[in-house]
């Protein structure tokens, strides 16, 4: 029989590649769902990992969204790291979106292009503003950051359908809930003409390697981790709990409100009910799966933006349901999470024991 034996200390080979395995596991079990559902598992596998990199035109396609993934995933690993369980940065995303669209909205034939940064600045503040009220409940009454987080991503989509249903809605807009296109000058600067992809796709990359500097290389960084996660350690260090719950709820919260602002004034153009795409808490699973690691979250977010357009490809050429994605999504997570007792536990075959042989002789 297999029995899981503790190791002396975590395995750093298995903490590497168990998410390989996982995602290994998470594509076998995919080609059994396409097969019940009657449908070509070789296609449907190129639907997922091969035509989001094909061509170029596909591979912008995949940055765009890989870029919202991984600006919110990076935010969420500070807070992770701290010990802080932020799950509503979708809420903070949306709350980014309409603070960066009232920017836009401001914006007429004469702005110049410095309206662009003020529309990121916006949509930071935005998402500061809204883990703010986290760290502050958190701080001031105790309150579950969980609860409060994941309950003001109602709020944040509250509010936007409030906005785009009433004052902002558009008057020429046909009675649709939407506000007006923006203006030109919003729109985030393009890296290639022709294609979508924007310098949005460089901030994330840049915000990686800021990251990695604060975590690794910077006091401050170290800081906040230990003010995470020993509070009564860092108070004897002279770090502060309180201080490193409000940074990395402000970090956070910037990361997912500055990936709203990139939505709505790049691919968009417009603020919509349909701003809230599950970002948010996608990120929470490129977070994890990239080990809570700047570099690891950029292959992750990659992986999660595959699934995102696989999805879309495998609703509209094999008509399979648009709940795919969130499907190899859960799987993907659920396999981690299963695949990650091996970084703390080994598999060990152990024979049963025979019973013991009694000798029965004549007279005895």
């Amino acid at each position: 029989m297999f029995k899981l034996e503790q190791r002396p200390q975590p395995s750093r080979y298995w903490t590497f590649l168990s998410p390989v395995l996982a995602l290994a596991i998470t594509v076998l079990i995919g080609v059994c769902l396409f097969a019940i559902l009657g449908k070509d598992p070789v296609r449907g596998l190129q639907a997922f990992f091969w035509e989001p990199i094909k061509s170029g035109y596909a591979l912008a396609e995949l940055t765009m969204k890989a870029t919202p993934l991984l600006l919110i995933a990076l935010g969420l690993a500070v807070c992770f790291r701290s010990n802080v369980w932020n799950i509503g940065a979708e809420g903070q995303f949306v709350i980014g979106a309409v603070a960066a669209g009232g920017m836009a909205l401001l914006a007429d034939k004469t702005t110049g292009p410095w309206i662009v940064p003020a529309i990121l600045i916006a949509g930071m503040l935005g998402g500061m503003f809204w883990s703010g009220i986290v760290a502050l409940l958190r701080d001031r009454f105790n309150a579950n950051e969980i609860l409060v987080s994941l309950m003001l991503v109602y709020v944040g989509t509250l509010v936007l359908g409030y906005l785009v249903y009433g004052p902002w809605k558009d008057p020429m807009g046909y009675n649709f809930p939407q506000t007006k296109t923006f203006e030109r000058v919003t729109q985030i600067p393009k890296l290639v003409q022709g294609l979508r992809m924007n310098i949005g796709v460089i901030i994330a990359l840049v915000g990686a390697a800021v990251l990695w500097v604060f975590l690794f290389r910077t006091r401050a960084g170290f800081a906040l981790q230990v003010g995470g996660v020993a509070p009564a350690a860092a108070r004897y260090a002279g770090f502060s709990s309180r201080r490193a719950l409000w940074t990395a709820l402000l970090i956070s919260g910037a990361a997912a409100g500055l990936a709203g602002a990139l939505e709505v004034a790049g691919p968009l153009g417009q603020l919509t009910p349909y701003v809230p795409a599950g970002y948010g808490f996608a990120a929470i699973i490129v977070a994890f799966v990239g080990r809570l690691h700047p570099v690891g979250m950029v292959f992750s977010a990659i992986l999660m933006s595959m699934f995102y357009i696989g999805g879309e490809l495998a609703q509209s050429r094999l008509g399979l349901p648009k709940a795919l994605t969130g499907v190899f999504q859960g799987l993907l997570l659920f396999t981690l999470l299963a695949c990650d007792t091996l970084v703390a536990y080994r598999v060990r075959w152990k024979s049963g024991a025979r019973p013991a042989a009694v000798a029965v002789k004549g007279g005895q």
